[in-house]
C-alpha cells in the first residue's frame, strides 16, 4: 500500500458561506435599484438633454470657483489662527479658541442664514462719516456665501494646520533660533513647509466637502449648481432627472478633486519615504 504524502496535498479552499451570501445580497440590491430605475417614471433623454445645458455648466464652474475662493480665506485664516492658537499671548490664542468653536459649533445652514440676513442686524455698514451703504444691498447671496464658508472652513482648517505644525519636532523651532532665526522667519521657510506632508491630505478632504456643502448656499438663493437644477425643475417639473443632472456633475468634479488630491499628497511626500531617508 502505498503511503500518501499529505505535505503535498492541495489543501482544498474553505468554503466562505458569509462571502457568498453578502454578494448575493448586495447583488440582489443592485438588482432591485436596477429594476426600479428601469420602470420608474424616469425621463432619461432630459438628463441627457440638460448635462450640457449652458445654465448647468454655469452653475458647476460657479461651484468649483466658489468653494476654491472660500477654501483660500479658510486657509489664510485657518494659518493665521493656529498660529494665534500657539502663541504666548492669552489674548489672542483665547480669541482663537473661542473663533474655532463657534464657527465649528454653528450648523453651516444657520451662518448662512444669519450672514444674509445681517441687514436685521444692522442696516447700514461702513464708516459713518465716510463711507455707508445699506447692508441689505451689500449683502448679496455670493458674499454670504463667500463669508460664510471662508469663516467656518476656516475654523476647521486651523486645527489641521495646528496639528501639522505640532507634528514638526521642537527641534527645529530651537535649531533655527540657535542661528539667529526670527519666529516668524522660522514659521515661514522650516515650520510651515515641513507640515504640509501632514496638512495636504486632510486639507483636499476638507476641500471635497467643501464643494458638497456649497449645495446649502441655494436656500439662500445663490446660483450654484444645485440652486441652478431647482430653478430648471421648477418650471420644467423634472425634478429627478435635473436631481440627476447635479449628481452627476458632483461626481465628475470630485473624482477630479480626487486624482489632483493624490497628485499632491505624493509631491510633498517626496524625500519622507522610509522615515525620511533618501534612496
Amino acid at each position: 500500500m502505498d503511503i500518501v504524502d499529505i505535505s503535498r496535498m492541495k489543501h482544498a479552499r474553505p468554503l466562505h458561506l458569509g462571502r457568498l451570501l453578502t454578494a448575493a445580497f448586495l447583488i440582489a440590491v443592485l438588482a432591485y435599484i436596477a429594476y426600479a430605475f428601469a420602470v420608474g417614471t424616469i425621463d432619461w433623454p432630459v438628463v441627457g438633454e440638460y448635462l450640457f445645458n449652458p445654465r448647468v455648466l454655469t452653475g458647476a464652474v460657479t461651484t468649483v470657483w466658489v468653494s476654491i475662493a472660500a477654501m483660500a480665506i479658510g486657509i489664510v485664516i485657518g494659518i493665521l489662527t493656529a498660529i494665534a492658537r500657539s502663541s504666548r499671548n492669552v489674548v489672542l490664542s483665547t480669541a482663537a479658541i473661542f473663533y474655532a468653536w463657534l464657527f465649528r459649533g454653528a450648523p453651516m445652514i444657520l451662518q448662512l442664514l444669519i450672514w444674509y440676513n445681517l441687514a436685521l442686524v444692522f442696516p447700514t455698514i461702513g464708516i459713518p462719516g465716510v463711507w455707508e451703504a445699506k447692508t441689505v444691498t451689500v449683502m448679496t447671496p455670493l458674499l454670504a456665501t463667500l463669508i460664510a464658508l471662508g469663516l467656518n472652513q476656516g475654523a476647521y482648517t486651523s486645527e489641521i494646520i495646528r496639528s501639522g505644525m505640532l507634528a514638526v519636532d521642537i527641534g527645529q523651532f530651537e535649531a533655527a533660533k540657535s542661528i539667529g532665526m526670527t519666529y516668524s522667519d522660522t514659521l515661514r521657510r522650516i515650520i510651515l513647509p515641513q507640515a504640509m506632508r501632514v496638512v495636504v491630505p486632510p486639507l483636499g478632504n476638507e476641500f471635497i466637502g467643501l464643494l458638497k456643502t456649497t449645495a446649502l448656499a441655494s436656500i439662500i438663493g445663490f446660483g450654484e449648481l444645485l440652486g441652478t437644477v431647482q430653478d430648471i425643475y421648477y418650471s420644467n417639473a423634472k425634478i429627478m432627472e435635473m436631481l440627476f443632472v447635479a449628481t452627476i456633475w458632483y461626481l465628475v468634479i470630485v473624482s477630479l478633486l480626487s486624482v489632483l488630491q493624490i497628485w499632491l499628497e505624493k509631491r510633498f511626500a517626496r524625500g519622507f519615504a522610509n522615515g525620511g531617508r533618501h534612496g
